[in-house]
């Protein structure tokens, strides 16, 4: 999140709340992702918090079945949605801290206000300089009676690791223990005022809140968890089920809870009678936004074993739990050196390489948007190859070149800055020629790539990366995905890598990622069809301009096709010149 131009900084709020509790009503619209940049301003609008089998009062408080359109949920523009259904809505008091001034704002249908601010407000000659930002309203995503009691057999597959974190570079790893007792305290004391039960705590509970608040701020990303109800942390709630988010350029804990106590959906929420249990999370940046917190309530008829009266109370060995050992951990934590890959065999990100008839490695040089040098030989000795993947294995800074052999193995060519490659190191001994395989950053928190492998009764399966050691741990990530070839790629650019599968009929289905061990739990979109001659599949970067996405295709007719993603979706085909006769393309 690049936030630049800010009215009251000191003070910026942003805060998000789902009603996502047992209902009758149909779900709207489920999954909207907001990417926030360079905002003029910061505007909030809030979802309704709804109860099974209870009348609207419309006074906005727990125990009604009130449509209680709460100004706290929308996000100045530049932004990204994946769903937007707007809602017109009046702006109410923004609750203000003492001897503070709230920030002035232009009141609409689709706008909201923004947050008090601890400084004296702007002129309104200065704040009418700033252009007028646009807002979207996030939509609430509603969990049914069936979805909220399903048995966990049934339900959708979660992340299944607290540790399946994306990248923390802008992560802050100071302590959060105080904070979380902070929010903890101040919710329960509100609780009480209001003649409610205490919530309890539980370290399970927390580690879900914990992932996705580190999740969301690493990634700068203000957005829900999508069913975060059947994750197997959230302990089979039966009795109601929520989440609030809330940020600030500050590192006050309290006052989220404030913020969350001001807006009426958040506030019924925080008094929801039948929430009994809670987990909170709070990560810190050194972006704009310094707190990120996010809490999950679950309302549970028997309490599940583990529960706390606080956190860090008996059995706890803190605020929130370690987190279980994943695949997608890194073994190690690095940036690769910047290199002059200009002697490299292979130069950049939007490289194309292909082995020809010979065996020989052939490499082209990315000159320009879609634009390529001349064919040069880099390797040779390949015949027996039935795929070749180009990646940074290593994260060194140098490409190098992943074979999956017809023989069986699995071997990995380490790439010089300098020119050429080393000698092959094996990887994986036998059985490699029977997957189809995909090669790429799958594991947002872990910057080696790593290895997606189909097998022939569908199952997929995540290895993980030990660098120059054998290949061998390995992870169900889904069943029942049937496809002739796989290709990694953000095709949704939402920042994590996506599937793209080719199907026997020709057509492409989606499989979302969202940097863990599991795929996101929603329906498979068909994106692409006309692709029975596709014979390889290369995700690029930087063809287009820095940072753009796209896939590159080997056709029949001795074509190569780009095909542009960095919109989220595929746009139309431009050709690579060749001569491309007799070249397979590397993945």
């Amino acid at each position: 999140m690049f936030v630049n131009k800010l009215v009251a900084p000191s003070f910026i709020g942003v805060l998000c709340a789902w009603a996502l509790v047992a209902s009758s009503a149909a779900p709207p619209p489920a999954s909207l992702q907001v990417r926030q940049a360079e905002a003029a301003g910061i505007s909030l609008a809030a979802p309704v918090v709804r109860d099974a089998g209870t009348s609207a009062t419309g006074d906005g408080t727990a125990g009604s079945l009130t449509p209680a359109v709460d100004p706290d949920i929308r996000v100045a523009s530049p932004l990204r949605q994946t769903t937007a259904t707007p809602s017109a809505t009046t702006m109410p008091s923004a609750p203000t801290t003492p001897g503070s001034t709230a920030a002035p704002v232009t009141a609409s249908p689709s706008t909201a206000g923004l947050a008090p601010s601890t400084e004296t407000a702007p002129a309104p000659s200065a704040v009418s300089a700033e252009p007028t930002p646009q807002t979207v309203s996030i939509p609430p995503l509603w969990a049914t009676d069936q979805e909220l009691t399903s048995p966990p057999a049934t339900r959708l597959a979660t992340p299944e690791s607290a540790a399946a974190l994306p990248s923390t570079e802008a992560l802050v790893p100071d302590s959060n223990a105080a904070a979380i007792l902070t929010v903890f305290t101040r919710i329960n004391e509100y609780r009480v005022a209001n003649g409610l039960n205490k919530v309890k705590y539980h370290p399970t509970v927390a580690g879900l809140s914990q992932e996705w608040s580190d999740s969301i701020a690493s990634r700068d990303v203000i957005e829900h968890r999508a069913s975060f109800w059947t994750d197997p942390r959230a302990l089979n709630p039966n009795n109601g089920a929520g989440e609030v988010i809330a940020i600030r350029t500050d590192r006050d804990a309290a006052q989220l809870v404030e913020w969350w106590k001001g807006s009426p959906g958040h506030n019924a929420m925080l008094l929801d009678p039948r929430f009994n249990v809670m987990g909170a999370g709070i990560s810190y940046t050194n972006s704009t936004y310094q707190i990120w917190g996010v809490v999950n309530f679950f309302g549970y008829t028997t309490l599940p074993a583990g529960t706390l009266d606080s956190p860090g109370g008996a059995g706890s060995s803190g605020a929130f739990p370690a987190p279980p050992p994943s695949l997608c951990d890194a073994p190690v934590k690095h940036m690769p050196p910047t290199l002059n890959l200009a002697a490299a065999a292979i130069t950049g990100p939007a490289d194309l390489v292909s082995v020809d008839s010979a065996g020989q490695l052939l490499g082209r040089a990315s000159t320009g948007p879609r634009t390529y040098a001349a064919a040069k030989v880099i390797g040779s000795g390949f015949s027996g190859a039935k795929e070749v993947f180009v990646t940074d294995w290593d994260r060194d800074g140098a490409y190098d070149v992943l074979t999956q052999w017809t023989g069986g193995d699995l071997t990995l060519h380490r790439g010089n800055a300098g020119g050429g490659f080393q000698a092959a190191i094996t990887l994986g001994r036998g059985g490699w020629n029977t997957l189809t395989l995909a090669v790429g950053g799958w594991c947002a928190n872990n910057r080696m790539p790593q290895i997606l492998a189909l097998d022939g009764a569908g199952n997929l399966f995540l290895y993980a990366n030990k660098g120059t050691g054998d290949i061998a741990d390995r992870a169900t990530v889904a069943t029942g995905v049937y496809a002739s070839r796989l290709s990694m790629v953000d095709y949704d650019a939402d920042g994590f890598q996506d599937l793209l599968a080719l199907r026997g009929d020709g057509s492409i289905q989606l499989y979302r990622g969202w940097g863990t061990t599991a795929l996101r739990a929603e329906a498979r979109p068909t994106v692409a069809t006309g692709w029975t001659d596709v014979t390889g599949i290369r995700a690029l970067r930087n063809v287009t301009g820095l940072n753009s996405t796209g896939v590159a295709l080997r056709r029949a007719n001795d074509t190569v096709q780009y095909w542009d993603l960095s919109a989220g979706s595929l746009l139309s085909p431009s050709t690579i010149a060749g001569p491309w006769a007799g070249q397979r393309l590397a993945q």
